[in-house]
């Protein structure tokens, strides 16, 4: 697979209070990230996690360091409209990111700006509409809609962008449990049909069961990469960081400190009661 997302020795650091030196948020970080993965970044409140996201589209510059999207230097003045177009931003908060009063007008704007004819517009707009299951609301205020539902048609005004790569920052933070399953599935689908690169930043562990690759984030470095099973089953290394872990993983811990021969990386429900039954009947 080629690069999408490559950083290199990047740091950065937001303005200090007078008198007080600047606190790097990000220390060093190396990444590399394939085109077409899945990769969620877990980390506590500070950990960097969030000012990582925003470089990667040149929403923050480095302070040292390279960011590059598909080879594109973000430092690069002359390339910032490419990449963003090739990376697009989904935040916290979906009322944020609404500016229209019909959900196709708000899904049209990003291309309407970038000068994109009205009948590819209409197309994008509707194809993006669909991609999200949203179609049916393309005449509806968007301030009657759901949180979830809010949230996929924000990721709907970024895929009519037709961008290579989407990062959600927090999206799913202030959703309710059924809002954040509908804007997984979304984001989920867009990954395996579209081949869109997927940057989920998340403080939720349970989230990132399916990802392709977890990276952890601690005082501005990454402290683990890997896949989730190799990841998640180092319990009190993610503790020690002031983080949790999935559900399943800290029951079979617990079963496992009490003497049960389980695994740590049965992640999933289904996977996770397998591995209980098969300890038991072991016994």
């Amino acid at each position: 697979m080629s690069t999408m997302i490559e950083t290199r020795e990047l740091r950065f650091a937001y303005p200090a209070d007078e008198g007080q030196k600047p606190v790097f948020a990000l220390r060093g970080v190396d990444l590399e990230i394939e085109k077409g993965s899945f990769v969620v970044v877990l980390g506590h409140n500070g950990s960097g996690k969030s000012t990582l996201a925003k470089t990667f589209n040149g929403v923050l510059l480095p302070a040292g360091g390279k960011v590059y999207v598909e080879g594109m230097d973000t430092l690069d003045e002359s390339l910032l409209l490419a990449i963003r177009q090739r990376v697009g931003m989904v935040f916290q908060n979906p009322d944020n990111q609404i500016v229209a009063n019909v959900v196709e007008e708000d899904v049209a704007f990003a291309p309407e700006n970038l000068g994109v004819p009205t009948e590819e517009i209409r197309r994008r707009v509707d194809d993006a509409l669909k991609a999200v299951g949203m179609y049916e609301f393309v005449t509806h205020a968007p301030h009657l809609l759901s949180g979830g539902q809010k949230q996929r048609i924000a990721i709907a005004g970024v895929i009519a962008m037709e961008p290579d790569c989407i990062v959600l920052d927090e999206a799913t933070a202030m959703l309710d449990p059924i809002g954040r399953q509908e804007v997984l599935s979304t984001v989920h689908r867009l990954n395996m049909e579209k081949g869109i690169t997927v940057i989920l930043i998340t403080h939720h562990m349970n989230e990132a069961e399916d990802a392709d690759r977890v990276i952890v984030m601690d005082d501005g470095k990454v402290a683990m990469d890997g896949t989730p099973r190799e990841v998640f089953v180092q319990v009190e290394d993610l503790r020690a960081m002031g983080l949790t872990v999935p559900d399943t993983v800290d029951l079979l811990d617990r079963l496992h400190k009490d003497g049960l021969p389980v695994p740590l990386d049965a992640l999933t429900v289904e996977a996770c009661a397998d591995a209980i039954t098969a300890a038991l009947r072991g016994n």
